[in-house]
């Protein structure tokens, strides 16, 4: 396996972790909100279809990531798609610390690296790796 995607499948772990908890601390600080008389960032159900959401797309992260090994097409397809969802997340995140007045270095530096691991993996090294090779013919000696 290239060191390449070795580096991509840790930080497809990365936004993996990141899913995970970020669903649920919706959930948290909605019930915090409530707990204390404040509004609700969101419905509780809205809040819970989120977080299942997140759950979910860390699932997918993490099955990918356990099946790169076997050189699956549909693998390289799903991180690719895992992969435009956390750059475009990432860009989204940047682009509202810089609305926010406080830019976000460590989004600007995910978003980059998000978008250099997409391109690593729909490009040349994904295609060579992730291909499924056919099996070699049979020589048959005389």
């Amino acid at each position: 396996m290239p060191r390449s995607l070795i580096w991509i499948l840790v930080l497809v772990c990365v936004h993996a972790i990141g899913s995970f908890f970020g669903g649920w601390a919706v959930i948290d600080e909605n019930q915090s909100k409530l707990d204390h008389g404040q509004d609700p960032l969101m419905p509780m159900a809205m809040a819970w279809l989120l977080a299942l959401f997140c759950c979910g797309l860390a699932a997918l992260h993490l099955t990918c990531v356990a099946l790169a090994h076997g050189r699956h097409a549909w693998v390289r397809v799903a991180l690719i798609v895992c992969l435009s969802l956390a750059a475009l997340g990432m860009v989204f995140v940047f682009l509202g610390s810089l609305a926010a007045g406080a830019p976000s270095p460590p989004a600007f530096l995910f978003a980059c690296m998000d978008v250099a691991a997409l391109w690593t993996v729909s490009g040349e090294t994904g295609r060579r790796y992730f291909s499924v090779r056919a099996a070699a013919p049979a020589v048959t000696t005389p």
